[in-house]
């Protein structure tokens, strides 16, 4: 019989999303044959008891169980040798900060299954985080702008129960004439469209958000073929840049001068170019005064 562990979040600070809900726990007792031990945790967004009447054991050892389940990295110090472990490493592009992750994982005869590699036989993610992790950052931007410049009140995403309690948060609230730069064309950035969408701001093609000044608050969405020019030709072609992306040069640097908000959510890795660089921080044509990175890329698109 497969011994199936949820295992507590390690990682600081804690992420209180969970790979089994109760309900999937009591469909898989159920209809499988399996035992499912849930390691006590009072940050999860479900309580322990909600897992305890789905038929879960509580426990505080998941020693026993083949396969350990996560959310985001296992500590170093809490990884049990010879176990199937899966959660989100952020290894897939080598990132040097979970090297010595990687390394411990090898030498205790560690399996890995990362869901950020798991795909469906088209090549599509069988798990996309990345629509409510635009969501969330998109909120988080907004409510960091708010507080730093004492202009509106926003609730915590943590606080809401669900989507539709997030939803209702956004009833009444009235955003100043600030100019946001939506960046990206995958989940992430859908994330934060549907935001800008909920919380009532207008969208704007390129020309009139460098053109215009607004008396109610916009963003403009930049995808490839606004961001990226040809160094040769000032052209782009999405084929060309994602094969060969040191052809191009960012086109990012034009908009700095308008934007109050930057909500990043591109696509990078050490070829392409950056949006900006650490001395633009310090041009008088630099106005971003807040910047929500969505894209956990330590030292990437944005430096």
């Amino acid at each position: 019989m497969l011994a199936i562990g949820i295992i507590k979040e390690g990682k600081t600070p804690a992420d209180n999303r969970v790979a089994l809900t109760p309900a999937q726990c009591r469909w898989l007792l159920h209809h499988i044959q399996c035992s499912i031990t849930v390691e006590p945790s009072e940050g999860r967004c479900f309580s322990d008891v909600e897992y305890q009447r789905a038929g879960a054991v509580l426990s505080h050892d998941v020693s026993h169980c083949d396969v350990l389940l996560g959310i985001k990295e296992v500590p170093v110090s809490q990884l049990i040798p010879n176990k199937t472990y899966l959660f989100f490493s952020h290894t897939k592009k080598q990132q040097p900060y979970n090297k010595k992750l990687m390394q411990a994982m090898v030498a205790n005869n560690i399996t890995l299954i990362d869901y950020e590699c798991l795909e469906h036989e088209d090549g599509q993610r069988v798990l996309g985080f990345g629509f409510f992790a635009g969501v969330v950052g998109a909120h988080n931007g907004i409510y960091a702008y708010g507080k730093r410049h004492n202009l509106f009140d926003l609730g915590r995403v943590y606080q809401c129960r669900d989507y539709r309690a997030l939803i209702n948060s956004y009833f009444g609230l009235k955003l100043p004439p600030i100019k946001i730069a939506v960046t990206g064309s995958g989940r992430v950035a859908h994330g934060i469209v549907e935001v800008m969408n909920l919380m009532d701001v207008q969208e704007v093609e390129p020309e009139e958000y460098l053109d215009r000044n607004f008396t109610y608050p916009v963003y403009v969405h930049l995808k490839g073929k606004d961001l990226y020019l040809r160094k040769s030709d000032g052209g782009y072609n999405r084929s060309e840049f994602h094969a060969q992306p040191q052809l191009y040069t960012c086109n990012f640097y034009n908009y700095l001068p308008h934007t109050d908000i930057l909500m990043n959510g591109v696509y990078w890795d050490s070829k392409v170019p950056r949006l900006f660089e650490l001395p633009h921080m310090q041009d008088a044509a630099f106005k971003l005064r807040t910047i929500a990175d969505i894209t956990d890329d330590a030292h990437g698109s944005v430096p």
